[in-house]
Parts: C-alpha cells; sequence; structure tokens
C-alpha cells in the first residue's frame, strides 16, 4: 500500500502502532523486572494487583478485572501459585469458584514491583511529552472503554 488514493499503510494503522506499543511495554516491564530480580510477566502482575485490590476474589472474576481471557487466566493463576504467590481454594460459598488471596511473599514481590511499574510508564511512551502522554492515556482509555 502506499500514502496515495487514501490507501492507509499498514505500518500507520491502530492494530500495528498498537501491537508495537505492547511489545515496548511488555519488553520494557520484563527488562526491569528481571534487573530487579523479579520473575513475572504484565499479565502475571496484573493479576496480583486485582487479587490485592479485590480480597476473595475468584478466578473469573480475575480475568474480568485485568480483561483477560477466562479460558487461559487458570494457567496465569497456575504459575502464582507455583511460584508461591498466592492460594487457591475452594469457594464455602459456590464450590464450582476459587478464591485466591496472595501470600506474604507475594504481597513483598507486589510491593517491591508496583514502583518500578511506575516508573517505567513514561518510558513506555518516551517518544511523547509529559503532555502529549497525558492526552494519549486520556484517549487510549476512551477508545479501550468503547467511546
Amino acid at each position: 500500500m502506499s500514502d496515495s488514493g487514501g490507501d492507509l499503510p499498514f505500518h500507520q494503522m491502530a492494530g500495528h502502532l498498537i501491537r508495537r506499543l505492547h511489545q515496548i511495554s511488555t519488553q520494557t516491564f520484563q527488562m526491569r523486572a528481571k534487573a530487579a530480580g523479579i520473575d513475572l510477566t504484565p499479565v502475571q502482575f496484573a493479576a496480583l494487583e486485582a487479587i490485592a485490590a479485590n480480597p476473595g476474589v475468584d478466578q473469573a472474576s480475575v480475568a474480568a478485572l485485568i480483561a483477560y481471557d477466562r479460558a487461559t487466566i487458570g494457567g496465569v493463576i497456575d504459575r502464582l501459585q507455583q511460584k508461591g504467590l498466592i492460594t487457591r481454594k475452594v469457594s464455602e460459598t459456590d464450590r464450582r469458584a476459587r478464591v485466591l488471596a496472595l501470600t506474604k511473599p507475594g504481597q513483598d514481590q507486589l510491593q517491591a514491583l508496583r514502583p518500578i511499574v511506575e516508573a517505567l510508564q513514561p518510558d513506555i511512551l518516551g517518544g511523547l511529552s509529559a503532555g502529549e502522554q497525558r492526552q494519549f492515556l486520556a484517549l487510549a482509555h476512551k477508545a479501550a472503554k468503547g467511546g
């Protein structure tokens, strides 16, 4: 495709740019977490945040809270449990649900990672000024909400 005739080159399309920003975000997160000696993915971090903010939350609700696929959240939860960062117990009120809670090591890792994640946010949008970053975040939030 070319710029003539109204054809938008793929590298200027929203989907491509969003994918690239996701790659940059994930790479930056993993590099900073690894440098701090923390072995977590962005999705695992989001799940820990959701569990911490919603005591007694179940697995399906964590998936909804972090906008993650319900069918694959089990693997994320499994890995967090294997790392000793969460506990998973059958709910007393709904035997089909698994109630999640942070362990002490999970709380410690989350506390250690939060400032790192906050500090890397400007780097994800490093090509933008502070005002442009705020504008981008407002527009991205609006787009993600569907209007």
